[in-house]
């Protein structure tokens, strides 16, 4: 089995400083170490390199300039993935990052480069971890805290599930935050207007992104490409085995593989 877990910035850091929450991070990379040994292809698209950086740099609040914002990606992305590589080696597995832009899919010899890196390290039994190169994009506000990026990940390698972990337990029938009698929907079959109506296009978060409606397009993309896609509340990290054991909390999109979809004219049509 070939899985992408999603991970944002939310969940990496503490709320209060912004910094890395090392305890999340390390029950994390336990639980992906050993998806890995049960013989299942892992990766993981890692959020955090800006707001990491900003609780290096010392700054208070999120920046908004775009400069700013790459400042902060190229201190964060580094301190990011030095933590993981340390994390990951105390479990005897090797990390492996890759930095994503749009130009990546749409390029088709990129593309076909990028494909071909991921197959080589699922063979060498690495584990990728990817996230966008914010340091020179500035897509990363389409993408959605990287829902986006995540299910594009997926369509690129073939996975069989996407995992986004988030900051709420699912697919609700309304704003869990505003209405207490929403309803949490478990399985969706098809994704028609009914289901696009129920996003709220915001978080619960002030260190992320990514709201409903960008996690309802990264499940369009997960289907049409013929994966499953779930989106579970990261809070506990346990969860991903209650996933593989069918016992968890979450809302689970099933895969409709359309041959007609093409992840590059899909990207190109809504980011442009």
């Amino acid at each position: 089995m070939r899985i992408v877990i999603k991970i944002g910035s939310s969940s990496l850091t503490h709320e209060q400083t912004g910094r890395l929450d090392l305890y999340k991070m390390e029950h994390l990379v336990r639980a992906l170490c050993d998806l890995r040994n049960r013989g299942n292809d892992v990766c993981l698209v890692s959020s955090g390199a800006i707001a990491v950086g900003k609780g290096a740099i010392g700054l208070e609040k999120r920046p908004t300039e775009i400069a700013t914002k790459q400042a902060c990606a190229a201190v964060g992305q580094a301190k990011l993935m030095m933590t993981y590589q340390k994390l990951f080696s105390e479990y005897n597995h090797v990390a492996g990052q890759i930095l994503m832009t749009k130009n990546t899919m749409i390029n088709p010899v990129s593309r076909e480069n990028a494909q071909n890196a991921f197959e080589e390290l699922f063979r060498l039994g690495v584990i990728p971890v990817v996230n966008e190169n914010d340091t020179v994009s500035t897509y990363e506000m389409q993408f959605g805290d990287n829902d986006t990026l995540s299910a594009i990940v997926a369509s690129l390698i073939h996975a069989d599930l996407l995992v986004l972990l988030s900051d709420i337990d699912g697919l609700f029938t309304d704003d869990p935050h505003k209405n207490p009698d929403a309803q949490l929907i478990h399985d969706v079959e098809r994704i028609d207007e009914k289901i696009l109506e129920m996003a709220k296009d915001s978080t619960g978060s002030n260190v992320g992104t990514g709201g409903m409606a960008t996690k309802l397009t990264a499940a369009k993309i997960a289907t049409n490409s013929g994966a499953d896609m779930i989106i579970a509340n990261g809070k506990d990290v346990e969860v991903l085995y209650h996933i593989l054991d069918d016992d968890y909390v979450g809302t689970k999109f099933h895969a409709n593989g359309n041959p007609n979809f093409h992840i590059e004219n899909f990207i190109m049509e809504s980011i442009g």
